[in-house]
């Protein structure tokens, strides 16, 4: 119980502290004479601006399988704009997975999987305000398979998102809503490097905990602030919370400039007090900031991403880094090319030995935006990337993309298979990689996509194991009910 207080004392100073940065705002909108800013004015809005970098489109809430009834086209539910209803299905096929992330050797057999994940939403809005409810069910499942289930792919018949939320539609102002959320609940913020709710891998993150959020995306600016449990996914039981992890962050947005310049600061902190006393306690800062916008009219664009962790990972301390930047260029063609080149970083541990941890946190990102493959992430690696993406026609796109994958730490691990030469005389050079995708939307309901990636191993694969190409196959459909 006192571990339970100390830790909704820390998510009150974390709410503090967000009303504090933007208290004199506020205050100085709500003091000044009527005539200089009558009540009715509504505040500045902005149209919705997205990154156009690879991977980092946020998600809608509620997701965008969701529709209020009244935009189902039948007439029964014509009124019926203050219910929320979406059902969408997923079934991939992943073919001839050759993969060195299973302790990859000669004689182990390719996986050739089926992954099925259903996704069904009910909501209340508006009929009720200031309150709102939200219930997410999900069921994920795995077929097939030559190896033991994973969590990440089979969790069945299990409560993504269950919440009751306050909401006020103009507390801060017209169109700037204050939204009080509790319950569970599933999050896309940032860039969705660092928190995401996964879209290719089965499985999807959760918390359990409290979420304030101010302003909105058509906003000019607009705070997150949280602080949750991760829910621990059991493949075939009901999920729980992890009473030993509790995850806080501030997360904040400024649009007010232009298309040009969006930046979003954040700062996150995951605290783990496990009560196994072989387990090491952490406490994981991070501080960093994203920023995304368009180069004038030039047809470039920009997005980067820079994060600094430091706190305490039992008796070390922890000093990591991590950074991205991508630069892209829209031709103007009928096939809307764009064509990107991207530079990611994250530092891995320098010596095993010393007083420090140097790996970068990935916390709770979605790793596919770094390799169809999923042999990479965002720990202890140096990746250079060029993507170009295509629509040759509209229901078409094309994406294909080219990346080399060196160790930022030649003695620390490649973390997502767990080869390490901790001396560090394997070379730091992993591989490269081609990837393609190809979607096709035959309806606003039904897409189809198919993937292949080769990687093809360098001197630290070779040096550390087995080191043949590597070859992954997939097809995915989904159906959506609107």
């Amino acid at each position: 119980m006192t571990d339970l207080i100390h830790r909704m004392t820390a998510a009150r100073v974390v709410a503090a502290a967000t009303f504090a940065v933007f208290a004199s705002g506020l205050s100085a909108q709500t003091t000044q004479p009527v005539e200089t800013q009558p009540a009715e004015k509504a505040p500045k809005k902005v149209p919705p601006i997205t990154s156009k970098a690879w991977g980092t489109r946020v998600e809608t809430e509620p997701p965008g399988y969701v529709k209020t009834l009244d935009q189902s086209g039948l007439d029964a539910f014509k009124d019926a704009d203050w219910l929320d209803f979406g059902l969408i299905h997923r079934t991939r096929f992943e073919l001839h997975r050759d993969d060195y992330r299973r302790n990859r050797s000669q004689d182990l057999p390719d996986e050739d999987q089926f992954l099925l994940r259903t996704q069904a939403y009910v909501g209340i809005r508006k009929i009720l305000d200031p309150f709102r409810f939200g219930l997410e069910v999900a069921d994920m499942r795995q077929f097939n398979s030559n190896f033991p289930e994973s969590t990440d792919d089979a969790n069945e018949a299990d409560f993504l998102q269950a919440f009751a939320e306050l909401c006020f539609t103009d507390a801060l102002g017209p169109g700037r809503p204050l939204q009080f959320r509790v319950g569970r609940f599933a999050m896309d913020l940032i860039d969705r490097r660092l928190i995401g709710r996964n879209r290719w891998r089965n499985t999807i993150n959760a918390f359990d905990g409290f979420r304030l959020r101010l302003g909105q995306p058509s906003s000019d600016w607009q705070v997150d602030v949280f602080a949750a449990m991760p829910v621990e996914r059991r493949s075939h039981h009901l999920d729980r919370s992890d009473e030993e992890r509790w995850f806080y962050g501030i997360v904040g947005a400024w649009r007010g400039w232009s298309p040009h310049v969006i930046l979003e600061p954040y700062y996150l902190v995951l605290d783990e007090d496990f009560k196994d006393r072989d387990a090491r306690d952490r406490e994981v800062h991070t501080l960093g900031m994203h920023g995304f916008g368009l180069i004038g009219k030039t047809g470039f664009d920009y997005d980067f991403n820079t994060a600094f962790q430091f706190g305490d990972d039992g008796e070390r301390d922890i000093c990591a880094y991590a950074m991205i930047g991508e630069v892209g260029y829209s031709f103007k063609h009928a096939w809307k090319p764009r064509l990107s080149f991207s530079t990611a970083y994250a530092s891995g541990d320098r010596d095993p030995e010393d007083n420090q941890t140097n790996r970068f946190d990935r916390l709770f990102e979605v790793g596919h935006c770094w390799a169809d493959s999923d042999l990479f992430d965002w720990r202890n690696t140096i990746t250079p990337k060029i993507r170009l993406e295509l629509r040759p026609i509209d229901p078409l796109r094309l994406t294909l993309s080219y990346g080399a994958y060196w160790l930022a730490s030649d003695s620390d691990a490649w973390p997502r298979v767990g080869r390490r030469d901790a001396e560090g005389e394997s070379g730091d050079f992993v591989g490269q990689e081609i990837d393609l995708q190809l979607r096709y939307q035959f309806s606003k309901r039904f897409e189809v996509e198919l993937g292949y990636s080769h990687f093809m191993p360098g001197t630290f694969v070779e040096n550390t194991g087995p080191a043949d190409d590597a070859d992954f196959f997939y097809v995915q459909a989904t159906l959506s009910l609107f």
